[in-house]
């Protein structure tokens, strides 16, 4: 009889634990009942306080998962198996996930903020009237210089990046859409070019740059240029401004005849499943108290013009940031190119990457 009932107490134990972990599973992935929301996000790209914040107000629990590459999440939401009810894509990829019919319409009737966004961010080719996304963050393919070496003024253009006094001076994002695209730029070409001659004449021209080039790297290139390891560099404006932060003798530079404007927007994907925290959520995030201070803490430029007016003034005056109606009437938007036309812009970086060698 003990022994009866020490198998079924340990029976017990191992379908409670059992129960424990499937709870701990569903919670991991998201799936934790109907006061929830769940959130795929870059990684450090929301103020953990604000989470916080909408949780108190809302009474719903986020359950955030980071992810580090646009085409890591549309594989996980395409095989299907997350739960995830928000996510905030790139530009290119929205159009990507459109098209694949794995985002679901915004129901404009329920969102109480996008008049707090400018015209300038609204309307993009990548979804037309908004129909599947909001605006979150966006921001510039640029030049970082180092004014311990580069006077003030002297980088202003992408040409200026091949003069022979810079051999082995610059660190490059290892981007193939960024590098050929500001190769391109100089040329006086589309960012989004599909034509094979235009892209090999952009190669071409980066074979020229070459002796310039310190290093092709990622992440790594903050600590680099923090650290007074190269005088330029060419990287994104949201990496840019935390260089800016850790080194005072950095700055950034959007070349006025055009550069790369993106944006990450905050979409539906079709396994939400959970529509009133979704729009709660939306509603906290546009106002403008909220994405000023989201906008603080990230370093990246908001697209809310509201949040923007309470934004410190020397942040929302800082052309580096916040470039002049000029500048931004010749920054393209990366559109969504064809697998055959994606394969040639890596191949073509590749080689330029072998080049070098």
């Amino acid at each position: 009889m003990k022994r009866l009932i020490s198998l079924t107490v340990g029976i017990l134990v191992v379908v409670l634990g059992l129960a424990i972990w499937s709870q701990q599973l569903q919670q991991s992935q998201g799936a934790t009942g109907d006061k929830v929301l769940n959130l795929a996000n870059w990684g450090d790209y929301i103020d953990p306080s604000l989470v916080k914040k909408f949780e108190k107000q809302s009474g719903y629990h986020v359950n955030l998962e980071t992810f580090d590459s646009n085409e890591a999440m549309f594989t996980k939401i395409q095989q299907g198996g997350t739960s995830y009810d928000l996510t905030v894509p790139s530009e290119y990829m929205i159009e990507k996930m459109r098209k694949a019919h794995l985002l679901v319409p915004l129901d404009h009737s329920k969102l109480t903020g996008l008049n707090n966004y400018g015209a300038r961010y609204m309307n993009q080719p990548f979804d037309p009237g908004n129909k599947y996304s909001i605006p979150y963050f966006w921001g510039t393919l640029g030049i970082v210089y180092n004014d311990k070496f580069i006077k003030p003024g002297e980088v202003k253009h992408w040409d200026d990046l091949w003069h022979t006094k810079y051999r082995d001076q610059i660190m490059l994002i290892d981007s193939a859409r960024d590098i050929l695209g500001f190769s391109l730029v100089s040329l006086g070409k589309s960012m989004n070019t599909t034509d094979a001659p235009t892209l090999q004449a952009a190669k071409g021209k980066l074979d020229q740059l070459a002796p310039n080039v310190k290093a092709i790297v990622a992440d790594e290139i903050k600590m680099y240029m923090v650290e007074n390891e190269a005088p330029l560099a060419v990287d994104w404006s949201g990496e840019a401004s935390e260089m800016l932060a850790g080194n005072s003798h950095l700055h950034y530079v959007v070349p006025s005849e055009g550069s790369n404007l993106w944006f990450d927007s905050l979409v539906i994907p079709k396994t939400a499943k959970h529509y009133k925290a979704i729009y709660a959520f939306l509603n906290f995030m546009s106002q403008p108290k909220n994405a000023a201070q989201n906008a603080e803490y990230v370093g990246y430029a908001t697209p809310n013009n509201k949040a923007k007016a309470l934004l410190p003034k020397a942040v929302r005056n800082d052309r580096q940031f916040y470039p002049d109606a000029q500048t931004m009437s010749h920054l393209q938007t990366y559109e969504d190119l064809s697998p055959k036309t994606v394969g040639l812009y890596n191949d073509l970086f590749l080689e330029f990457k072998m080049y070098r060698k």
